[in-house]
């Protein structure tokens, strides 16, 4: 675990965020060096909590919750209540960043919108993460991770060609919209830098998702047609794609017509180069199911494992389809550290997915494992607004935290 200072050291974030978007940017902002301090509501919590099985094994905690919120400070707080804002608003006092994702407008209600703050903190950094953004006609509506990969498109582009639409295996909208939070947080930072102002940050998942269609979005507007469906085909590339092997599959991935004609000679197929159909790229492309073709009984010759080590040797782009088990067990993942492990308040060790980011100067730290609800409720109270034993005895009398 490092010890180094991180860039965003001495900076603290109030965390009202809960589920995945939000947690994913704070907890990048933590991983970073900022002081992240998590308001849950007293008793229930985030949400996450309760998202098991599995828990991590000895605990109570879910692995859902554990895997977005190391390196935070957990405070129960009713900000229903006036008393409630009234700590919120103390608290803000001593933060820079604001990072929210409750429907548009919840927390105006209770005076804890940007507008309501921005006078009384010029400084502060406000990113609110909704499904839809602030602005447009779906602004009220919820957000949801399946429902913007749906409403987003790239569910129409996900699946065989003759099956239903399908979404990511992992929650791609919401892990999407945490992270250009994050990104709008640090340009918003080195604003402030520069001006001393603070600013509102508008995420919508929406918008995050129709941004990383990337590729295929291009495709879009270049031809006013909707991309189909490939299954694991590539769009703009062939062959690029899995194939079945004696025993099991991979992925092929030849990017440019000198690596497609090495792959030929190699392997005993010298006789496509003299196809125009398989000449080039874009004719490649045309052919697709021709390419599929010609070379699945070629990929069937060899094991998985005697493809990649020919492949390989080669410098031809290829892999195997793993498991997750695989993934973890992988030696470059594991020589890359993707997983470490971190000392819990229930007092077990528990394993958490590092952080990918290699900063040479500043890699991103450590310093504390995803909290117990309410775990530093009476510090943060005690340390940070001076609060007495006693007040803070009669804010827990009345289940205020």
């Amino acid at each position: 675990m490092s010890h180094a200072q991180g860039p965003l050291q001495g900076l603290k974030v109030l965390d009202l965020t809960r589920v995945l978007a939000g947690p994913t940017c704070t907890q990048m902002l933590g991983d970073l060096g900022a002081e992240v301090i998590k308001i849950e509501r007293p008793e229930a919590g985030d949400d996450t909590r309760g998202f098991a099985p599995p828990f991590v094994p000895n605990t109570r905690e879910s692995a859902y919750f554990v895997g977005v919120n190391r390196n935070k400070k957990s405070v129960t707080l009713d900000i229903a209540a006036p008393e409630g804002q009234a700590i919120i608003l103390r608290l803000l006092e001593h933060c820079d960043i604001l990072v929210e994702n409750f429907k548009v407008g919840a927390l105006a209600r209770y005076g804890l919108g940007y507008e309501q703050l921005r006078h009384r903190f010029p400084r502060l950094i406000y990113c609110s993460i909704t499904g839809f953004g602030q602005t447009g006609p779906y602004a009220p509506r919820p957000g949801y991770d399946a429902l913007i990969q749906a409403m987003g498109g790239v569910m129409s582009l996900t699946g065989e060609p003759n099956g239903p639409p399908q979404k990511v295996g992992v929650p791609v909208a919401d892990l999407f919209a945490g992270l250009y939070g994050c990104i709008g947080i640090l340009a918003a930072l080195h604003h402030r830098d520069m001006t001393g102002e603070g600013q509102f940050i508008d995420i919508g998942m929406l918008d995050t998702h129709v941004a990383w269609l990337a590729n295929q979005g291009m495709n879009y507007l270049a031809t006013g047609e909707n991309p189909p469906r490939l299954g694991n085909q590539h769009p703009n590339i062939a062959p690029y794609q899995e194939f079945p092997t004696k025993d099991g599959y991979i992925i092929l991935a030849i990017g440019n017509d000198a690596t497609f004609e090495r792959f030929c000679r190699a392997f005993g197929c010298e006789h496509l180069l003299a196809d125009e159909r398989f000449a080039t790229n874009p004719k490649r492309v045309e052919n697709r199911d021709l390419v599929t073709a010609a070379l699945t009984p070629v990929m069937k010759s060899r094991t998985t494992a005697e493809w990649i080590a020919a492949l390989e040797e080669l410098k031809i782009g290829c892999g195997p389809i793993n498991t997750l088990k695989d993934v973890f067990n992988d030696p470059h993942v594991q020589a890359r550290q993707m997983v470490i492990e971190m000392d819990h308040a229930s007092g077990q060790r528990v394993k958490v997915i590092a952080n990918p980011v290699k900063l040479s100067a500043t890699p991103p730290q450590y310093r504390s494992a995803p909290p117990l609800l309410g775990q530093h409720t009476e510090e943060v109270l005690r340390e940070m607004l001076g609060m007495s034993e006693e007040e803070i005895a009669a804010l827990r009398a009345r289940k205020l935290i």
